[in-house]
């Protein structure tokens, strides 16, 4: 999910473009990376790793003209796994390009869950734009995911995911998502202010194993935080939320899976502090 989940600073950005001696040639290519331990995995909001550590790593290959693929990968724990290795594997590739004095970045996200269950994995375009006003980076973009199985509402409430017996087994659901996001940093210090906003639109249920990106359907989420850098380091911190009501009918229907310990008592789409650190090479 690494499009929309990281937002790495400029600074480390800057630190993962290799060098070359004056007198070589540019390459077309650049390769760039990071590994990384996060305090808790939310994606749009919701935890991914029952609000315990996880360990991430990316790589990405762009080629001067633009285009560019890459991976990103995350262990996973209570909501959001599917056996396996209980791990998330993601691929894409997309184009960027100048539009005006912004950046337009088009490209196909597909997430993976290897060794899980069947019908886990699926496809989610996306479109971002960005640009910078003053001192600030904003980025807009938009990500939807047509209609597939692995999105769709195969059980209406938890006991019945429990129990194994769908009520809708095929069906299938699609998945909007729409994102603003900010960048600043403070002149004279290592320190970049970063906020984010988020709303989902998609499946109000329950997926063929459980779960649901948009696990309750229509919500928002929102982060506030905090990098420095030092080298090539990043450490950060942020507060994530959402409007989810752990108490209202969506919620409640999606129990136990939705829920830390998936007992059905807890929240992960609650506010948590978050704490990041990144390597970038």
């Amino acid at each position: 999910m690494q499009p929309f989940h990281i937002l790495l600073p400029a600074a480390l950005l800057a630190v993962a473009t290799p060098a070359f001696a004056q007198d070589a040639a540019p390459s077309p290519i650049t390769i760039s990376g990071s590994a990384g331990l996060v305090s808790d995995y939310r994606f749009r909001g919701v935890s991914q790793s029952d609000e315990d550590i996880a360990v991430q790593a990316g790589l990405t290959v762009t080629h001067e003209s633009g285009f560019y693929v890459g991976t990103w990968g995350s262990n996973l724990s209570g909501w959001g796994t599917f056996g396996g290795s209980n791990m998330e594997l993601d691929l894409y590739g997309g184009y960027k390009a100048k539009v005006g004095s912004g950046t337009l970045d088009v490209g196909l996200l597909w997430y993976m869950y290897p060794g899980g269950a069947s019908k886990t994995d699926f496809a989610e375009p996306y479109v971002k734009l960005s640009g910078v006003v003053g001192p600030v980076t904003l980025t807009a973009g938009v990500a939807y995911a047509p209609k597939q199985e692995a999105l769709g509402r195969w059980y209406s409430t938890g006991e019945l995911y429990v129990a194994g017996t769908p009520d809708r087994p095929g069906k299938k659901n699609d998945n909007l998502y729409l994102s603003g996001d900010a960048l600043a940093a403070l002149p004279g210090t290592p320190v970049s202010l970063k906020t984010h906003i988020g709303y989902s639109d998609g499946n109000p249920g329950l997926g063929p194993n459980g779960t649901s990106v948009a696990p309750t359907g229509t919500y928002w989420d929102w982060m506030i935080g905090a990098d420095t850098t030092y080298k090539n380091l990043t450490f950060g911190v942020s507060y994530v939320d959402t409007d989810i009501s752990f108490g209202s009918f969506g919620a409640q229907r999606i129990q136990p899976s939705f829920s830390e310990g998936q007992d059905g008592t807890g929240s992960i789409a609650n506010g948590k502090v978050v704490f990041a650190v990144t390597a970038a090479f």
